[in-house]
């Protein structure tokens, strides 16, 4: 079952910046489809795989970070060729 998966981490600290880059680049290492836009980022796979790397590079994030906020949101289906028709 394919997913697409948008996530916006958000570190409560003023050096907010590095660590977001620094969970992007975990995601892009993964070899899944990962796009990013200014607000989010948005990883495309396999339910199984998709969610393995999310939970172990979550953790990580959570494990870094003193204070952090992770907005997630699931679709069941790979939207990552979607543009809009309008």
């Amino acid at each position: 079952m394919k997913i697409s998966v948008e996530l916006t981490l958000t570190p409560l600290q003023d050096d907010f910046e590095t660590p977001i880059i620094h969970f992007i680049k975990k995601l892009r290492a993964s070899g899944l489809t990962v796009l990013e836009n200014p607000l989010s980022t948005q990883v495309y796979g396999d339910y199984d795989t998709v969610m393995n790397l999310l939970q172990a590079e979550i953790k990580g994030a959570f494990m870094d970070l003193d204070h952090v906020v992770l907005g997630m949101k699931i679709v069941k289906s790979d939207r990552s060729d979607y543009e809009p028709h309008f």
